[in-house]
């Protein structure tokens, strides 16, 4: 009989449990009632009017916040954004798909950029569309520049007894392997892709910060700080969080701010991608505004 009832515990348990303490179940049950309750009527009659996106740690890719940014974009309820950036840029195509989709939501309701740490490179050129970028003022901002790097491996094959083998068809198509040291013909068509992505970063920075100012001036990777990034333009205000929310009330036209929350468990697993996604960032090779 023992195995018998060692089968039915798990139904058992929960039954006898609710008859020994019925009375508590059902107090337990009519506060979570209540509580849910209240907490659906304070949803409500306080729709948030305002979100926070935050944009942290390296950008690897960009589909998490153009998800959250299109959300925004097509709530009625919410008049505004506030980007929080701390991060040492990234990926090129995240960046600048960020940079366009803050561009087209810039264009129904505003976006204050805020820099609590570090605006730099792919970061910086997420927020330029936004209708002011505020800079916490022990903030960095700047290292306007284009990278690409990758490791040189062939010491290291030729100590562990390895050998590559390659077919290929097309004179560039192995540009950028890790198998050996690239040649000058490789560098060169490397270079080409640099130049070009480097020359749209300056372009559409002057366009979105209306600078008429040579880019040896903001570019070249130069690293600022608040006050100088506001010297020649790249931010339009050295403040803290609370100006910019302050800011973003103001050209949102809300009169008493009710922020969007975000989910703990969506936060928390964007905290631990972006560890990830650092650590990934440091071992992998490619374009990067970083």
């Amino acid at each position: 009989m023992y195995w018998i009832k060692l089968i039915f515990s798990p139904i058992t348990a929960p039954i006898r449990f609710i008859q020994n303490n019925f009375k508590t179940v059902v107090f337990l049950t009519i506060v979570i009632s209540i509580v849910m309750s209240s907490d659906q009527q304070t949803f409500e009659t306080t729709s948030p009017n305002l979100a926070q996106v935050e944009l942290i740690g390296p950008i690897i890719i960009a589909d998490e916040i153009i998800e959250q940014l299109d959300d925004i974009k097509q709530n009625d309820n919410i008049k505004g954004v506030l980007l929080k950036i701390n991060s040492p840029g990234g990926a090129v195509d995240a960046s600048v798909e960020i940079a366009y989709a803050i561009k087209e939501l810039n264009k129904v309701k505003p976006v204050v950029s805020y820099a609590s740490g570090i605006i730099a490179s792919g970061s910086y050129y997420a927020s330029i569309y936004s209708s002011e970028i505020v800079a916490n003022p022990g903030s960095m901002v700047g290292s306007i520049g284009v990278i690409i790097s990758g490791l040189n491996t062939e010491k290291l094959m030729e100590k562990l007894g390895i050998q590559t083998q390659t077919i290929q068809a097309g004179e560039y198509k192995s540009v950028g392997t890790a198998q050996r040291a690239w040649s000058d013909i490789e560098k060169k068509e490397l270079e080409k892709v640099i130049n070009d992505t480097y020359d749209m970063f300056i372009e559409d920075v002057k366009k979105a910060r209306n600078l008429n100012i040579d880019e040896k001036e903001f570019a070249n990777g130069h690293i600022f700080t608040a006050r100088q990034a506001k010297a020649v333009g790249l931010v339009d205000e050295v403040a803290t969080i609370t100006k910019a929310k302050a800011n973003l009330k103001k050209l949102s036209k809300v009169q008493q701010p009710v922020w969007q929350k975000e989910d703990k468990y969506k936060k928390f697993m964007k905290q631990l991608n972006s560890s990830i996604a650092k650590t990934l960032q440091t071992h992998l090779s490619g374009l990067k505004a970083y």
